[in-house]
């Protein structure tokens, strides 16, 4: 049995993130009734003339720059023919050449190395319908037509073949969905259909360097999909040759409950869509002016803010990356922690470190649980990012403990409610007094004499018991370092 590597090429079709559609006024709001988005021209009524969308065009223009693309002035447009039922046109107004962005790059780490993935285009086109196979669990014996999606903007990418394992295909498709969505050029929403993916497998002997025969795998809706359906193909396609048989250039379906790709038919080639010059739209150029316009728009990405975070505020990798993970996210997490310098408190004093490895965690354990479980994103947390920075300041300045935070915090929670006034209300400040910790500190050591027998021996676990004493005795309100300070002097002298 020969040695195989794989090579995959991704084609990435993303919706663009305009308030109407890319040739019409008709919106592309999701989850409308259906039909209810049209008009005459993403109809195809005869003689209705497209209108090309400005905002469609910045979008694809300012991705591109985001990815190192060469911007081609020139903006063409051309009609691709396929007959499919939800295309009413026949054809689809698309560009062949030039794209709007020609020879992009992203960069991708996976198993702790940066690998460059060179993109070949993105350019500008018109979504289709969508055919409706089945209503909830009965299945139909015919299908039903939403041209809602018809029209709609997309920006498709198309890779080199140069992503090796299902491993570089996920990380690609995450740091590509990251910049996209820090950009604003695209909500990639891919359960709403607005970020879909075809996948081209195919196999080779280990050094051989041409390509073996391809496979494209259709429409897949979710990044974990993606994975598992070139880990699938892949082997499958090994099977097949290990066993004499021949591969064959086709489409196929990734069937996620079975966990296999199914045959869908034969692969269409280029000539096969017959593309030439659409004559409704004329050919234009772009201003200079126009793409340095752009360029000027587009802000710190995702991995040049995951380096400033681990620099300026001392953060881990693994806080940075989360925490860039999403813009929301990013932005969050810096507003919270301007609010707690603005607090002008000390809960920044010779804390800094702490005080930004402990907002990261409140973010990525407390609220984002919290989020999770009521699907809610971040932009909509019912707990602000100020009233967030106010709890760890009352952490930090030791107006209460670790442990009343979490109670506080799903009344901040429940309420969206200010943490300062709910410690105030419920009186659930921390006693931080040594005097007054002293005394409970004493009578929890005069009634605990076994544990501090057992310490004085040498089980230093056992003041353990001698502080949660203390801490029942204080309703959980006694500071526990100075719970601990204090216990640690009385037992050595004890």
């Amino acid at each position: 049995m020969a040695d195989y590597e794989t090579v995959v090429g991704l084609e990435v079709h993303m919706q663009i993130n305009t308030k109407s559609k890319v040739f019409c006024e008709c919106s592309t709001q999701f989850g409308a009734e259906p039909n209810s988005n049209t008009c005459v021209i993403c109809t195809s009524q005869p003689g209705a003339i497209p209108i090309l969308n400005k905002k469609a065009v910045e979008a694809v223009v300012k991705t591109g720059l985001a990815l190192n693309f060469t911007i081609n002035e020139r903006c063409t447009f051309a009609r691709k023919q396929y007959f499919y039922p939800d295309v009413p046109k026949n054809y689809q107004i698309t560009q062949s050449e030039p794209p709007l962005c020609s020879r992009g790059k992203l960069a991708i780490t996976v198993g702790g190395k940066e690998k460059i993935i060179n993109i070949t285009r993105i350019h500008l086109e018109e979504d289709a319908g969508k055919l409706v196979h089945e209503i909830g669990s009965k299945k139909l014996d015919y299908s039903l037509l939403d041209l809602n999606r018809a029209g709609v903007g997309l920006m498709e990418l198309v890779t080199e073949p140069e992503i090796t394992s299902q491993y570089e295909a996920l990380e690609f498709l995450k740091e590509l969905k990251n910049i996209v969505e820090y950009l604003g050029t695209s909500k990639c929403s891919m359960e709403e259909g607005k970020m879909r993916c075809d996948v081209n497998v195919s196999i080779r002997p280990v050094g051989q360097k041409e390509l073996g025969t391809r496979v494209e795998i259709k429409n897949m809706n979710s990044i974990s999909g993606v994975r598992d359906a070139i880990a699938y193909e892949a082997e499958r396609q090994k099977e097949v040759l290990n066993s004499g048989g021949k591969l064959t250039q086709e489409t196929r379906l990734w069937e996620a409950e079975e966990g296999i790709t199914k045959s869908m038919r034969s692969k269409e080639g280029t000539l096969d869509y017959r593309y030439f010059p659409e004559p409704d739209l004329v050919p234009f150029n772009l201003p200079d002016s126009f793409i340095e316009e752009l360029q000027k728009q587009i802000l710190e990405l995702p991995r040049a803010r995951k380096a400033r975070f681990i620099k300026d505020y001392g953060l881990s990798e693994y806080d940075a990356d989360y925490l860039t993970s999403a813009r929301m996210i990013a932005d969050y997490y810096e507003k919270a922690f301007n609010a707690l310098k603005d607090k002008k408190s000390d809960s920044l004093s010779g804390n800094f470190a702490v005080a930004a490895k402990l907002l990261a965690n409140w973010i990525s354990t407390e609220l984002n649980a919290k989020l999770n479980a009521s699907k809610t994103c971040i932009a909509e947390a019912p707990v602000p990012s100020q009233n967030l920075a106010k709890l760890v300041s009352l952490i930090l300045d030791g107006t209460i403990s670790g442990k009343t935070a979490k109670t506080v915090f799903e009344e901040m929670y429940k309420k969206s409610a200010d943490p300062e006034k709910i410690v105030k209300e419920k009186g659930l400040m921390q006693i931080s007094d040594e005097s007054a910790i002293l005394r409970i500190c004493e009578e929890a050591i005069s009634e605990s004499l076994k544990a501090v027998a057992e310490f004085k021996s040498g089980k230093e676990r056992a003041i353990g018991a001698i502080v949660g004493l203390v801490m029942k005795k204080s309703k959980g309100k006694a500071n526990p370092q100075l719970v601990n300070k204090i216990l640690l002097e009385k037992l050595k002298a004890y």
